[in-house]
């Protein structure tokens, strides 16, 4: 028999999962675009201009990633790259008019919500969190995965 305390637990992540997986779809049937793809663009667009890897530190995701998400974005018009003036191999991304208009009609992202949630909480909270939070994905084997900062379901360099 499952525990009540094991009950809570299992239901609490349940929403977590839930939560994510509906704002997900939101964001998809509203953009078209999956969290990754939006972050990704909304960094170009603070950026102005960006080379793929500025961009992969910036978002913490890997360069192969980022080019992943940028052709994407390109393929729906919503970013253009250019080769460098001074060094032909290097690529800028930058926003197209369609990528801006995209950014103003898009849902608030989740993970935007929580961020200013969790950085309003008092430190020893944060730190309980955090704690907690590597605790239960010690529990579920899941320290060695690669995570980006990201509230997302899926693979995040997936097509939506």
């Amino acid at each position: 028999m499952v525990e009540p305390r094991t009950d809570a637990a299992l239901r609490g992540l349940r929403r977590i999962m839930r939560a994510a997986e509906m704002a997900e779809r939101r964001l998809a049937s509203e953009t078209g675009l999956t969290p990754s793809q939006l972050l990704l663009l909304q960094e170009v667009a603070r950026r102005g201009e960006a080379t793929p890897s500025s961009l992969a530190a910036a978002v913490q995701f890997s360069q192969a990633t980022v080019t992943n998400l940028a052709d994407r974005l390109e393929a729906l018009g919503l970013v253009a790259r250019r080769r460098g003036d001074q060094d032909r191999r290097q690529i800028w991304v930058s926003i197209t008019p369609k990528g801006r208009q995209i950014l103003e009609t898009a849902p608030d992202m989740l993970q935007a919500q929580f961020s200013g949630r969790f950085q309003n909480l008092p430190d020893w909270e944060q730190a309980m969190i955090v704690a907690m939070l590597e605790r239960l994905g010690s529990l579920l084997d899941a320290e060695k995965i690669d995570a980006a900062p990201l509230l997302d379901t899926g693979r995040i360099d997936r097509v939506s």
